[in-house]
């Protein structure tokens, strides 16, 4: 199974930021020895491709270092030119693993998901939009017509929705933490905010029913499924209380649906911030072992789950 990784690609940060860059090079270490995985760096995305879901104005200023103070507060991330490469490199991952993802069934981006990059904006340590410019891309080339984002990062899309908004052949589907950021929304199509400290049964039951509403909608081309996990009960930043059993629980319900549908997937890591970051890395290895299981098994089978 295609997994793609950028974590060479550091950048600097104040001393005591919480965004735990680390954990991208931890996860992919613990990778590195896993028989089935096809470990690749990812390529950088192009001008041409971050122009599919952004704007020429906040291109030239994002590039160039032009962005204003506010700017930068709202994406939360000092500008560098690194954070340029390394965004670049994050969104080129998910548009490598879309690719692969239409003819294998399932790939993975260990990074991706930056849903609250706005056409004219980054904002929650989101740059560049990726799953915008990879839905956009493979529709442009003709390789799909529906897609699905089912985003279960605790934090609300809201760029990916205002992308989405107008577009009837993106469905955005997500389960979020009713009292988190961002706190101005962007209705998405199939969501719910849940209350603080939820637990497992709640959280569990909304993702099923979601999942099952955003499917009616028509069976999808392509899903990008955005694995936060920062729903994680000791997750700094989440607040839902969902357990590591239950974090496991939910990626084979997204993920054996999906499959049983023969629907390619693409997986993306988003959002994790536990006070111990072996944990983000434990949930997030979890997530990448079930999908290999899965592919595994199609290849067992002599079908890709996409095929």
């Amino acid at each position: 199974m295609k997994v793609f990784h950028h974590d060479r690609f550091d950048y600097p940060l104040p001393d005591g930021h919480r965004f735990p860059l680390e954990r991208y090079r931890m996860l992919r270490e613990t990778l590195e020895e896993t028989p089935g995985i096809d470990l690749a760096e990812s390529r950088a995305a192009t001008d041409a491709e971050l122009a599919l879901a952004h704007s020429p104005q906040y291109l030239d200023r994002a590039m160039n270092g032009g962005l204003s103070a506010r700017e930068q507060a709202a994406l939360g991330l000092p500008w560098s030119p690194q954070l340029v490469a390394r965004a670049r490199h994050s969104v080129g991952g998910t548009l490598q693993a879309s690719d692969a993802a239409l003819v294998e069934g399932l790939a993975v981006n260990l990074g991706g998901g930056t849903h609250h990059a706005f056409a004219d904006g980054g904002r929650g340590f989101c740059m560049f939009n990726d799953v915008v410019c990879a839905v956009r891309r493979l529709r442009r080339s003709g390789a799909i017509r529906r897609a699905l984002v089912v985003d279960l990062d605790v934090h609300q899309g809201d760029g990916t929705h205002a992308a989405f908004a107008t577009d009837p052949e993106s469905t955005t589907m997500a389960v979020n933490g009713g009292a988190n950021y961002p706190f101005r929304r962007v209705p998405g199509d199939c969501e719910v905010d849940l209350p603080d400290g939820c637990g497992d049964d709640i959280y569990l039951g909304h993702v099923e029913r979601l999942l099952g509403e955003a499917l009616e909608r028509g069976r999808p081309d392509i899903c990008f499924y955005l694995a936060g996990a920062d729903p994680y009960d000791d997750d700094r930043l989440g607040r839902l209380s969902v357990s590591m059993h239950g974090l496991g629980l939910r990626d084979r319900l997204v993920l054996d649906v999906l499959a049983d549908l023969s629907v390619p997937v693409v997986v993306t890591l988003a959002g994790g911030y536990a006070r111990q970051i072996a944990n983000t890395v434990a949930i997030n290895h979890e997530t990448v072992g079930h999908a290999l299981s899965l592919w595994s098994a199609a290849r067992e089978r002599n079908l890709a789950p996409g095929v």
